[in-house]
């Protein structure tokens, strides 16, 4: 009976070691709790459209010079994002933008994440292909070792510039549509012109 434990428990032990371990929880973070200890620049103006696919944002951030030395002791790299600005999460409920960052559906277009070096950083950032037309802005988060945000900075929700997604619809197509709608159209009235000919006979 004693040998019968000891097996079961050996079986035990050696199913638990083959489980995979469950994921350490994320530390919850709100926005309203982090500092806004980065100032971000944005090279596109307000109300500026941008074409996705094409054009390039040049995001910049750098340690707000208001932070006291060695503010940035934690920083190890900067996460920058692309937000929905107010206007363009307006009545629509997937875009919500939440005081929890694991909650937020504002932000959700990653634009790069680079180590954090003191001084300034600089990212040229060619607008990607899936991004859909929308107004928005600049949000940056530096992050430390743990992958948890400590700080952010972000550039004006109120100097949103506009992106033209890319519909799926080459111009192509448009010029066949368009003829094949006119042709249709002028045969439409062709036939009506020669029914009503033969009626008149």
């Amino acid at each position: 009976m004693a040998r019968l434990g000891v097996a079961l428990s050996l079986v035990l032990v050696l199913l638990g070691v083959g489980l995979p371990r469950p994921a350490a929880a994320k530390t919850q973070v709100f926005l309203s709790q982090l500092p806004k200890a980065l100032v971000i620049g944005v090279s596109p103006k307000r109300g500026e459209v941008l074409n996705a696919g094409e054009n390039t944002v040049t995001v910049t951030w750098s340690l707000n010079t208001t932070e006291p030395a060695g503010a940035d002791a934690a920083f190890k790299s900067v996460k920058v994002k692309l937000c929905y600005a107010p206007a363009s999460r307006k009545d629509r409920g997937w875009r919500k933008a939440e005081d929890d960052l694991h909650k937020d559906k504002a932000c959700q277009f990653k634009v790069t994440e680079q180590p954090y070096a003191a001084g300034a950083g600089r990212f040229d950032y060619v607008v990607a292909r899936d991004i859909p037309t929308a107004s928005y802005f600049v949000r940056a988060y530096a992050v430390d070792a743990s992958g948890t945000e400590v700080a952010y900075g972000q550039s004006s929700p109120d100097a949103a510039f506009d992106v033209a997604g890319i519909t799926g619809i080459h111009a192509s197509l448009k010029v066949a549509a368009g003829v094949f709608s006119t042709f249709s159209i002028a045969a439409l009235a062709f036939f009506f012109v020669v029914e009503k000919r033969k009626k008149d006979k």
